[in-house]
């Protein structure tokens, strides 16, 4: 008998936005539970964070598809509101004036960007401009150059989407012990800097008190960054902080005892880094990775997206629970695009037993509308 998932039985309706709504929803959905994402007629969608969830059609305009959403969301436990602060509101939804009120189980996750108040927080922006106003974007780069966007990361995914999953769960936790839902507020601002907190708290350290690329943990050590090898392109990472590490990596990089400068002394980290630049560059990524394998050196190869595509990739859950694990996550790691209107009536069905025709009714352009008289609500 296989166990059970810990968010089975969970109902999690997801409004259909970008990356870090998205991206909560396929943490609720790995681990459980099911999850309903609305889309707008005639779209259609590149979602890749899809995983498990199922898809109908609605017109929050039209009066009957709007009722259907209020009826889906006096049932079920999770809204995912991707929107900018306002758009619920204006599509006379509002959590605390109208969904509360229905449902006062319901938790409803809203994910903005910027904060809900402050000086952006009615301007549009993207992860590069969250992690920026975060003083995240800030410590990312090398030394005497501009900050370094880290793709989208920081801010849509690990202070977003992440984030915001967290927020869910702890009013989760909270349901239980009062049995009341409540909103849930993430924003990437906040979520990002939160991240950051140990370098904040460190800037009065040596680690973390320098500029921009001169620290021992952002590429201003030697011993903790990247060298290209001898087949071009291909490059070999390096976390030998701790003195028996470092002592791995000098012996594996085949240097003799005291033919290096003491890394101590700070004024010897540009000779440092040279003497790597140049070790590294005599072999292949490969040989180096026969050198340094099984060792303390914390030396290891920097692997890039097609090298684990093609190798079929490993994609593991977040974490794993012993007794209640997450679904086994695709093992290809390719795109799987739900198609607007995908499996959404199976969905209704096994939520409610709502069947086409008696509770509700699909119009020419796909969306759903709510039939009057016969709700089972």
């Amino acid at each position: 008998m296989s166990a059970q998932l810990p968010l089975a039985g969970l109902r999690v309706v997801e409004l259909a936005g970008l990356a870090p709504g998205p991206f909560a929803g396929l943490l609720l959905s790995d681990y459980g539970a099911s999850v309903l994402r609305i889309d707008r007629p005639n779209s259609t969608s590149t979602d890749q964070l899809t995983r498990g969830k199922s898809s109908i059609t609605l017109d929050l305009r039209d009066t009957a598809s709007h009722k259907l959403l209020l009826d889906l969301l006096s049932k079920a436990d999770v809204l995912i509101d991707p929107f900018r602060p306002g758009v619920l509101e204006r599509l006379g939804l509002s959590p605390k004036d109208v969904l509360l009120k229905r449902n006062p189980r319901l938790i409803v996750a809203r994910m903005t960007g910027f904060r809900r108040d402050g000086k952006y927080k009615d301007m549009a922006g993207h992860d590069i401009n969250y992690i920026a106003v975060s003083g995240v974007l800030s410590m990312l780069g090398r030394a005497g150059e501009r900050p370094y966007a880290p793709g989208n990361i920081l801010g849509d995914f690990a202070g977003g989407g992440a984030v915001c999953f967290q927020g869910i769960l702890l009013a989760l936790l909270s349901r239980a012990t009062t049995g009341r839902g409540q909103v849930v507020e993430a924003n990437m601002v906040d979520g990002s800097a939160y991240l950051a907190t140990m370098p904040r708290l460190g800037l009065q350290t040596p680690i973390w008190n320098g500029p921009r690329g001169t620290n021992m943990l952002d590429g201003g050590s030697p011993f903790y960054d990247t060298y290209e090898t001898k087949d071009a392109g291909k490059y070999f990472s390096v976390g030998a902080l701790e003195p028996q590490f470092y002592a791995a990596l000098v012996k594996g990089l085949g240097f003799q005892k005291g033919e290096l400068p003491s890394r101590e002394d700070r004024s010897n980290w540009p000779a440092l880094r040279e003497a790597f630049r140049k070790r590294f560059k005599e072999k292949t990524r490969a040989e180096w990775e026969a050198v340094f394998d099984g060792t303390d050196a914390c030396a290891t190869p920097v692997l890039e997206q097609s090298e684990l595509q093609e190798a079929g990739f490993d994609q593991r859950p977040i974490v794993h629970l012993s007794d209640t694990p997450a679904r086994p996550s695709a093992a290809d790691g390719g795109p799987s695009i739900l198609e607007p209107g995908t499996g959404g009536k199976d969905t209704l069905k096994a939520w409610f037993g709502w069947e086409q025709g008696r509770d509700y009714d699909t119009r020419m352009d796909g969306a759903l509308v709510r039939t009057d008289g016969k709700s089972k609500l």
